[in-house]
């Protein structure tokens, strides 16, 4: 996921009370990294969520959309401090969230995008061991080496 995330969109205790609350940090974790309005991000987000859930099961939530002016797919990982209700397809409470923003145009690059992140999240060890990091930079650590091993 080198090519998605930095090190600067890793949100390791993220405190939020809803659903919403996690999408408006979300976005506005994205504006400082991006320069795009934040309300335009929240409001993609938001849309996105009205079509179906992006709570996917298992305390895992990877909401996205696509965004006008952004130069290509980006990524930020966020561990929640206390798991919030999601409204995920097996009714659990969500604390790992991966957000993808996408350029407008993305449609491949977006469903690659979402499949990798998708494809790693699924895996339980890997998310034992995110909520088990302690810092920042641990969490990038483990998501960077995912990437390396399913390379590999």
């Amino acid at each position: 996921m080198n090519d998605l995330l930095t090190p600067e969109a890793i949100l390791p205790n993220l405190k939020a009370g809803s659903k919403k609350q996690v999408l408006q940090e979300l976005a506005r974790k994205a504006a400082d990294l991006t320069g795009q309005h934040e309300r335009a991000i929240f409001d993609v987000l938001v849309e996105r969520e009205r079509l179906g859930t992006t709570g996917v099961g298992r305390g895992i939530g990877i909401p996205h959309g696509k965004l006008p002016g952004l130069s290509g797919v980006m990524a930020i990982f966020a561990r929640l401090e206390k798991p919030v209700d999601f409204e995920a397809i097996d009714e659990q409470p969500v604390d790992l969230i991966c957000m993808l923003l996408a350029p407008e145009g993305a449609g491949a690059d977006h469903l690659k995008a979402l499949a990798r992140v998708s494809r790693a999240l699924r895996d339980p060890v890997l998310c034992d061991k995110l909520r088990g990091a302690e810092t920042g930079d641990a969490l990038y650590a483990l998501l960077a080496q995912t990437e390396q091993v399913n390379a590999a």
